[in-house]
């Protein structure tokens, strides 16, 4: 096989496009991992509608797809301490950059660098293990390294997306008392099913949080959550529903809020991911598709018609 299929973008506000691609070949210090799931996440939709992504991803065409794991299918000069047909997954805040700056896993096969690698544990699935390397890392990063929740503090989660969920849950394993915003009431029963002290439509219906972690970042949320928190509290912005947000400057200081941006994440922090994952107490909800139905899933994830992660099987 020298070509194979892939789901491109070639612009912004184009639909993906299934292109007959070369191939990858791991470069020196490189694994060939072949694509066994592939999540699909909101910043897939950003950088296929919003204009300003293109500054971070590319060049154009790109094969998207940044949650990733599979099976090692080749390793290249120079990789040490990696095998073929080793189970692993990809960090996409590494250096590799899947479906940022090179082929990501919209497609059978691509390339990872080792350091990014990690080892999925026995008996977790491909589905939740590519799952896991954002909607888990993200959300642990989030909630407990860059909001350094203590337990028994009182934690507000804003949205639960894929994401709030997943933090929902990190945070009441944690031993937090958990307090979740989400204005779609069908979830609320699943919000108490997590382990959430209360659940209310808007963040602003609580008050004095020790920590609040905005998944959402829908413009006024951010606000939100600084009215919501404590003096001295914490706020930490995860989601990007929108690239800008109006807060009051006003609660910010005379609180003296902490406001804090949360990305990135280490394999670490997925490994973390993975113990919880593999010991039940951390189950997020899953919808699995094909690989044809990944531009169709990305339409309905924009629309909001997705509840928890779509992942994509091959």
């Amino acid at each position: 096989m020298t070509t194979m299929k892939a789901w491109q973008m070639t612009a912004t506000t184009r639909p993906l496009v299934l292109a007959e691609v070369p191939v990858p070949a791991p470069e020196p210090g490189e694994v060939l991992i072949e694509v066994r799931a592939a999540g699909l996440c909101h910043t897939d939709v950003g950088i296929l509608h919003d204009p300003t992504w293109l500054e971070r991803v590319g060049p154009l065409p790109l094969t998207l797809g940044h949650e990733i794991a599979g099976v090692i299918r080749e390793v290249g000069m120079q990789v040490q301490g990696w095998s073929v047909g080793e189970r692993v997954a990809v960090n996409p805040a590494g250096g590799t950059r899947p479906g940022f700056g090179r082929g990501g896993g919209y497609a059978p096969l691509c390339t990872a660098l080792p350091d990014d690698l990690v080892r999925i544990p026995e008996g977790l699935d491909f589905p939740l293990a590519a799952a896991g390397t954002d909607a888990g890392r993200a959300p642990y990063r989030a909630v407990v390294v860059r909001g350094q929740l203590a337990p028994g503090e009182r934690v507000g989660v804003i949205g639960l997306g894929g994401l709030g969920q997943v933090g929902a849950r990190i945070a009441v394993l944690r031993g937090a008392e958990v307090y979740v915003a989400e204005p779609k009431q069908e979830l609320w029963a699943m919000a108490r099913e997590l382990g959430a002290h209360e659940v209310a439509a808007d963040i602003t219906a609580f008050s004095d949080l020790d920590l609040v972690v905005d998944f959402a970042g829908y413009g006024s949320t951010t606000a939100g959550a600084i009215k919501a928190v404590r003096e001295f509290g914490r706020v930490v912005q995860v989601g990007m529903g929108r690239l800008e947000s109006t807060i009051s400057t006003n609660d910010l200081i005379l609180k003296q809020v902490t406001l804090l941006g949360s990305r990135s994440g280490t394999v670490d922090d997925i490994a973390a991911v993975y113990e919880m994952f593999a010991s039940g107490e951390l189950s997020p909800t899953l919808e699995q598709i094909g690989f044809d139905d990944i531009p169709a899933a990305l339409d309905r994830l924009k629309a909001g018609q997705v509840t928890g992660r779509l992942v994509a099987v091959y």
